[in-house]
């Protein structure tokens, strides 16, 4: 997974995280963008703005294509980047209290200020990787007072060979490449990921970029959410994924990354952004005690 360690001692992760963080003003200061998708392409230039820096991984203020300008806004990172530690295989977290601060990027990555979490209102590593804390901030609060607005979740599902970019708050960097394809199952350690994008070879997303949103230039949209890749060519362990097709068959791609699709979320997303699982078309995976 991409984030500075997968230990879920909280000393060790808090020690990590320091260590990369002191890193990062020289091997991260400066915004960089490669491979940018010819112009003809009607491509959407892609910034920081939106994105937020977390203490261990990436992340971004989000909203649904329902969500209105005085609903407490959301925070997206992965599952695995949870302060309280990684969900484990089948668990599913819902409002789960949080006092979490975020560093809010501009469009430069220059860090305009902090928003902090009042709860963690969805979180699981099961068939997806994600996080979606609710701040104790407004959509226009933060507009007003930083002149930021929130990246829109796409709802439709991503598509084969579209340009995307994956913006890292915690590094201040943005990889660009293509969706290569998707990944029917994708697995790693004790965990196991639905319909994944794998990305073409030009983004070598690294430690720390954990929770980046995935965007499409060409909508502008977020397409998906960063969450691995395969660093030493081992099979199905964790750091190193594996794909699994519909035979059941499974392949290892050293070096390659992945992304778990966010078009699904806003249907689980009501009015006043509240999570309700048991929306119509809503096909996250739900707590155990509410399962059918």
């Amino acid at each position: 997974m991409n984030r500075p360690l997968v230990g879920t001692l909280a000393t060790a992760v808090l020690g990590a995280a320091t260590l990369v963080t002191g890193m990062a003003g020289t091997a991260g200061a400066a915004p960089q963008v490669h491979h940018q998708q010819p112009q003809h392409h009607k491509t959407k230039a892609v910034t920081f703005a939106g994105t937020v820096a977390l203490s261990n991984c990436s992340g971004s203020v989000v909203k649904m294509p329902t969500s209105q300008e005085n609903d407490h806004a959301l925070v997206m990172s992965n599952g695995h980047c949870l302060e309280s530690g990684m969900p484990g295989a089948g668990e599913v977290i819902v409002d789960q209290p949080s006092s979490r601060s975020f560093t809010l990027l501009d469009k430069s990555a220059g860090s305009l200020g902090t928003i902090k979490a009042t709860k963690v209102a969805y979180a699981t590593m099961t068939d997806t990787d994600v996080s979606l804390y609710e701040t104790s901030s407004t959509y226009a609060q933060i507009e007003q007072k930083y002149g930021i607005k929130p990246l829109e979740l796409a709802t439709e599902h991503p598509a084969k060979g579209a340009g995307i970019s994956v913006v890292s708050g915690y590094w201040k960097k943005i990889y660009s490449c293509n969706v290569d394809g998707f990944v029917p199952q994708l697995k790693e350690g004790d965990w196991t990921w639905k319909d994944s994008v794998r990305y073409t070879p030009e983004c070598k997303t690294i430690g720390g970029t954990s929770g980046s949103p995935v965007i499409d230039t060409t909508s502008g949209k977020v397409a998906a959410i960063n969450n691995t890749g395969n660093e030493d060519g081992e099979k199905c362990t964790v750091n190193n994924p594996c794909e699994v097709d519909e035979n059941g068959n499974v392949t290892v791609h050293k070096g390659i990354n992945y992304a778990q699709e966010t078009y699904g979320i806003p249907k689980c997303f009501g009015v006043g952004n509240k999570l309700d699982l048991s929306a119509e078309g809503c096909e996250l995976p739900k707590p155990a005690a509410t399962r059918r």
